[in-house]
């Protein structure tokens, strides 16, 4: 089974595992298990480098990630052979999230994006919810800015990082990806099964439960990729690490749950 999978309709094949970046520019206000160093230009190129040997062609970054996209963009080799994720939607300032889904918002952070990310298109342009899915999808004016942004030619698809069943289905009506919430914990499974029914584009988040998917003392790590794996449906697991083992050992587990599973 291939380790490159469809994306919905949207002509994008993204490897089974994503590399998340919040921590390559962002060490306050996260939910992981315990803290963290961000890591220096030459950990985060030879991150990047480990990530493309191993078959990694998507990363996944945002304006609230700290600087991740300027770091990206610098540092980020051959950009043709990888599929950048980025948002619209939430800032992090002065250890706080701000949200605005105005067009005017929207257009100007995206075309901030392309020149952080040192590029002249971005592949996936991703809502970033701030819990009121169906609110920014019906009321405000972000959808219309980014599918005149789509139309342009500035973004290839767009979707929304969710945060409820009822969002996560209307952003399988009206847009291209949907990214949700997958885990041992919680599975947005209606969503899933949805999308499928689309045929839009499934990632997940929190695959791992923000690195707390061994606090029951027992490695999951297997049970909750295997979980995901399961699902035809998903494309892609965003994980964040700066771990080069981690990454290693991750890619690895990944290629075996599909062999196994697609025999």
């Amino acid at each position: 089974m291939s380790f490159l999978r469809p994306l919905g309709d949207t002509g994008l094949s993204v490897s089974a595992l994503g590399l998340g970046s919040v921590k390559f520019g962002r060490d306050t206000g996260v939910k992981y298990p315990s803290s963290f160093k961000i890591p220096d230009d030459n950990a985060v190129l030879a991150l990047l480098n480990q990530a493309k040997e191993l078959g990694i062609n998507f990363i996944d970054t945002a304006p609230a990630y700290g600087n991740s996209e300027e770091r990206i963009g610098d540092l980020l080799p051959q950009r043709q052979d990888w599929i950048i994720s980025t948002k619209v939607g939430e800032e992090f300032v002065d250890g706080k999230s701000l949200f605005d889904f105005s067009a005017k918002h929207t257009q100007v952070s995206v075309e901030r994006s392309l020149q952080r990310l040192n590029t002249d298109y971005l592949d996936i342009v991703l809502i970033h919810s701030d819990g009121q899915d169906e609110k920014i999808l019906l009321e405000s004016s972000c959808v219309e800015a980014l599918k005149k942004c789509k139309e342009a030619g500035l973004i290839r698809a767009i979707g929304m990082s969710t945060k409820t069943i009822s969002g996560g289905k209307l952003a399988s009506d009206l847009l291209d990806i949907v990214m949700l919430t997958y885990n041992l914990e919680q599975q947005d499974q209606e969503v899933v099964d949805y999308a499928q029914q689309k045929n839009k584009g499934v990632l997940v988040k929190k695959g791992l439960m923000s690195g707390h998917v061994n606090k029951s003392g027992k490695d999951l790590l297997r049970e909750s990729m295997s979980l995901i794996f399961s699902q035809a449906a998903i494309s892609s697991m965003i994980v964040g690490t700066i771990n080069p083992d981690h990454l290693s050992q991750n890619v690895k587990i990944t290629k075996d749950i599909l062999q196994k599973s697609f025999k």
